[in-house]
């Protein structure tokens, strides 16, 4: 039989299925599209990720070393509206002309700046004093390529190579930036904070991407009993082992070929609004969400290769034994060592976890996942012949002999939501706290070079003054505290801990605004900074891991709900014929109904809170802090909603029931 004649074949069968078959045809398209939009999701983040840290690197000076330098480079931090300000200084050396920076057209004269856009919207609309008097010489605007993100405050200024700025010793302190640098060029290299969120970013795809291709495998076996039958009798008749493969696996790719374009379109639309996420510090630039052709001519390839593989593996049954498929016949029980293998990936967690490194979590992770999809069938059928020894009405008893019956399929509808539970169980125990008590604004702290810390403060005086800036000036040491005399204290249980010179209190964001311009080039190289802005940084990484916890615990339950609402519609189709005879036989609609709740649920929540709690098991070894309460509750909220998101997906297959059971009649096919 040619190709041509088997496409045809196969299209012909997909028609001859009815409304009914065509109805399976499209919850397996659904169920592709699906897969496809999201892992081009969890794919190009990574991407992301790394053009983010790519566009900073050229902050992040690299000392010449033995190569003639060029240039000398300085960055450190100012604030605006509690908005953190990157400046970077710059100098060529004499004789020397480096290729400027991206996103500028020539490098800065001395006493020059440049804006980053969202920089120069804000000195504009902010009354000068509070922030355009800082930079008086602004020679133009920064392009994007300059930029991490849209929403980024950058400032290029340049200097002479004996500028201050550029000679003044310095801290090399994270919170200060990098202290002056002579290089070879201004490419510079990622940032240790850039490397970081690449490693979150390649946990947060395992932990998304190995759940999709579970449901995209899955997809291609939706259906099955109604494919196994149609092929079975195909063989019966004469079809050979080759021509049933050939026909299912068109049939397959057609279908998959068809979701994954499907997905890949529906992910198109919805960059616009993903990039609205705020992570780093802003949202994202389109472009960076935006898969590159490789990427998305791969996905839309790989899907639909993995869903004919998976459909051929389960083929098997009807290659081998037609005649057991037309008879029903149940198929051999799975043998415990698929229970060993989940067993042995715990083992070896201990072992792999001696390291920290994003690729020994990620094998940690994707043998937890493998594991788990290999030893669930076998604990669903264990649940089945569980419930049904210990049924006491039909139902209970319909639904455990059907998890005995077929605990591949079963497991199906449920493995989302146990794969879910295992990134729900994992991210609770990593999720850190967040910076907790009040953060005071309403005092300015400056380091003055060493002896010299009386004078720094009298100019502080000086030029408060003139600003017209009520404040307090004193010394400690070799710091400079400035009290804003506008501020209001705080009360409460972490300000009442503080000493009364310690008190805790906020400023007008205005005024503390004009205070800092006030003061800009007090001591060069460094910014005042209030006990908020030292904390920003560790603020904002806390607050990026929730929001990633969020955003992958969200991809992971709109993957569990939409295998969990597919499966089970698809489950009903499969069984029509099972469920007719039923009917004939004089079994009410609601004891059907409910032993396929109870077919869903049962393993739902043995499966689904086995997995949280193994999830925990693997996270243990890479906690770095306590749990907290508030992360917690989070994923806790997160696990609950998403579990009745998978209930409430499930119960619409009810009307599908309904109709399948209308006419009792058995069909032919």
């Amino acid at each position: 039989m040619s190709a041509g004649t088997n496409a045809g074949l196969t299209w012909r069968l997909l028609k001859g299925g009815g409304r009914r078959g065509m109805l399976g045809t499209w919850l397996t398209l659904g169920a592709v599209a699906v897969s496809t939009a999201l892992l081009l999701f969890a794919v190009t983040v990574d991407f992301a990720f790394a053009d983010r840290a790519d566009r900073g690197a050229w902050r992040n000076p690299v000392a010449a070393g033995s190569r003639p330098a060029v240039a000398v480079e300085a960055s450190r931090h100012d604030y605006v509206r509690g908005r953190e300000i990157t400046v970077v200084d710059l100098a060529a050396l004499p004789g020397k002309s480096p290729e400027p920076p991206p996103g500028l057209p020539r490098l800065p004269a001395p006493g020059e700046v440049w804006l980053s856009p969202a920089l120069a919207e804000l000195a504009d609309r902010l009354p000068p004093a509070e922030l355009a008097a800082r930079y008086p010489e602004r020679a133009g605007v920064l392009g994007d390529e300059a930029l991490v993100h849209p929403d980024e405050l950058i400032v290029v200024a340049g200097r002479a190579p004996d500028a201050p700025e550029l000679t003044a010793a310095r801290s090399s302190d994270w919170i200060v930036g990098s202290p002056p640098v002579k290089v070879a060029s201004l490419a510079g290299e990622p940032t240790e904070d850039a490397e970081g969120y690449q490693m979150l970013a390649l946990i947060a795809s395992v932990l998304m991407v190995v759940p999709l291709l579970v449901f995209g495998g899955a997809a291609a076996r939706l259906t099955v009993a109604r494919r196994d039958q149609r092929l079975a009798a195909l063989r019966l008749v004469g079809a050979t082992p080759g021509q049933v493969v050939a026909m299912t696996v068109t049939e397959a790719v057609i279908v998959a070929f068809a979701g994954a374009l499907a997905g890949a379109a529906a992910y198109g639309l919805a960059v616009p609004l993903l990039s609205r996420v705020e992570i780093d510090g802003g949202p994202w630039f389109v472009s960076d969400l935006w898969p590159s052709p490789l990427v998305m001519i791969g996905a839309v390839v790989a899907v639909p290769l993995l869903t004919g593989l998976s459909a051929v593996v389960g083929l098997r049954r009807v290659v081998v034994s037609p005649l057991g498929v037309a008879k029903r016949e149940t198929p051999p029980g799975m043998r415990f060592v698929r229970m060993l293998a989940l067993v042995a990936a715990l083992a070896a967690v201990p072992v792999l976890s001696r390291g920290t490194s994003a690729g020994v979590i990620a094998v940690v992770i994707g043998l937890a996942f493998l594991s788990l999809n290999l030893a669930g069938p076998w604990v669903v059928g264990l649940i089945g012949r569980i419930t049904a020894a210990s049924a006491r009405r039909p139902a209970r008893l319909l639904a455990g002999r059907r998890l005995v019956d077929d605990p591949r399929a079963a497991w199906r509808t449920v493995s989302g939501v146990a794969l879910t539970g295992f990134v729900a169980g994992f991210l609770g125990l990593l999720s850190p706290g967040t910076l907790v008590g009040a953060q005071d604004t309403g005092h300015l702290r400056v380091t003055a070079p060493a002896g010299q810390a009386a004078a720094v403060a009298q100019q502080s005086r000086d030029r408060l003054k003139q600003a017209g800036v009520a404040a307090t000036v004193t010394t400690r040491k070799d710091v400079v505290v400035i009290a804003l005399k506008d501020a209001t204290r705080i009360t409460g249980e972490d300000a009442r801990r503080k000493k009364p010179d310690e008190a805790v209190t906020q400023a007008d964001p205005a005024v503390l605004d004009r205070a800092r311009t006030a003061l800009t080039g007090l001591v060069p190289g460094r910014a005042p900074t209030t006990q908020a802005d030292d904390e920003s940084f560790g603020s904002r990484l806390l607050g990026d891991v929730a929001t990633g916890t969020v955003v992958v615990l969200s991809v992971s339950f709109l993957v569990a709900i939409a295998s969990a609402g597919i499966t089970a519609a698809s489950s009903v189709l499969d069984r029509r014929q099972t469920y007719a005879l039923l009917r004939l036989a004089g079994t009410p609609l609601e004891v059907l109904d409910r032993a396929r709740r109870a077919e869903t649920l049962i393993p739902l929540a043995v499966m689904g809170g086995g997995a949280i709690l193994v999830g925990a098991f693997c996270g243990i070894p890479f906690m770095i802090t306590d749990p907290n309460l508030s992360g917690l509750v989070t994923l806790l909220v997160c696990v609950a909603a998403g579990f009745a998101g998978v209930v409430g997906a499930g119960a619409l297959s009810r009307p599908l029931l309904r109709s399948v059971t209308a006419d009792p009649a058995p069909r032919p096919d």
